[in-house]
């Protein structure tokens, strides 16, 4: 999810924390409880500071290990026993729950989306993605505003939560539903499709669509329980060429690999040197497909310039590939 759920999913647990007894009837504990479980809703995106480095070090990375099995164990102990130190009389067996529910639900949450985690991690790193709730959710957001409004003029957080998060199960259940009907539907015209892929949109009845056969790729979009296809392209695996080969050793290219599921490749002579364009299908926008990776190699096949991430023009692409070859 986005940072501003995230934050509101903290506020709204610390109110939660109220109906356990040693938080509540504590002034002291209500407050840390509060401060551990606002940190812990934003700890596994601490990982976001991977960004002032490059973005194939980003991509590979967001929501990995931070978000894996061993993390939402150890930001526990991490927030919790910092706290502790600070305010020695808290309770910590209660604060270290309460934030442990906190990371837990941040790394829970986010599997819904079409993103995905690592969550099993280091079980298996296969990237875990339900893709049936938008990164950032409208309902759930407001749900939470209105909960803290609501405690604000004097509510009792603890139940108020507790209702608020009733109704949040109830909407996650039904947006599974919703996308089990969008693959079942794209499925009963594709009976031979291999892989549907699906991404939620802001809207409930819009969602994105790659269908796979075993042959083609297909670029659609189920809007109000109709599915519109787009464009369709030849499903080719990557081949054994030394112009590709050589382009996968470059770290932007690799990172695009190991997040995209769906995509198709390109290999051009552009003036003096080749290019190698991976295209991510299933973000189609206004006709355009936003999130790429690119790599320039001269005729000795060593790479000049790269780039991966969301590009929405060919003048942004270029200057952002000619910084590549400045650096």
């Amino acid at each position: 999810m986005d940072t501003g759920t995230h934050v509101v999913m903290g506020i709204a647990l610390g109110g939660l924390a109220t109906l356990d007894p040693v938080v509540g009837n504590d002034p002291i504990m209500r407050q840390t409880v509060m401060v551990a479980a606002i940190i812990g809703s934003q700890a596994p995106d601490f990982d976001t500071v991977l960004k002032l480095r490059n973005n194939a070090v980003y991509i590979r990375n967001h929501r990995g290990i931070t978000h894996s099995l061993p993390a939402i164990l150890i930001w526990p102990f991490i927030i919790a026993g910092g706290i502790s130190m600070l305010v020695p009389e808290t309770n910590y067996l209660h604060l270290w729950l309460w934030t442990f529910l906190a990371v837990f639900l941040h790394v829970f949450v986010d599997i819904f989306n079409a993103y995905g985690t690592q969550a099993l991690r280091p079980v298996t790193h296969k990237w875990i993605a339900l893709g049936s709730i938008n990164i950032f959710d409208p309902f759930i957001f407001l749900a939470h505003i209105v909960g803290i409004i609501l405690w604000r003029y004097g509510f009792d957080p603890g139940y108020t939560f507790l209702f608020v998060y009733f109704l949040l199960i109830l909407y996650y259940i039904w947006r599974l539903q919703a996308r089990k009907k969008v693959i079942a539907h794209a499925k009963s015209l594709h009976p031979n499709a291999t892989h549907v892929f699906i991404s939620p949109t802001f809207r409930w009845n819009q969602w994105h669509l790659v269908i796979r056969t075993k042959e083609m790729l297909y670029v659609a979009e189920s809007k109000n329980h109709k599915i519109n296809f787009f464009e369709q392209f030849p499903f080719e695996p990557i081949p054994d060429d030394p112009i590709i080969n050589a382009a996968r050793k470059d770290a932007n290219l690799s990172a695009f690999l190991s997040f995209s599921p769906t995509y198709r490749w390109e290999v051009e002579r552009v003036n003096d040197y080749h290019e190698v364009r991976f295209i991510d299908l299933r973000y189609r926008s206004k006709g355009h497909y936003p999130f790429v990776a690119i790599v320039q190699l001269d005729d000795n096949l060593q790479i000049q310039s790269s780039y991966t991430g969301w590009v929405y023009s060919e003048e942004t692409l270029k200057r952002k590939l000619e910084l590549s070859t400045q650096s």
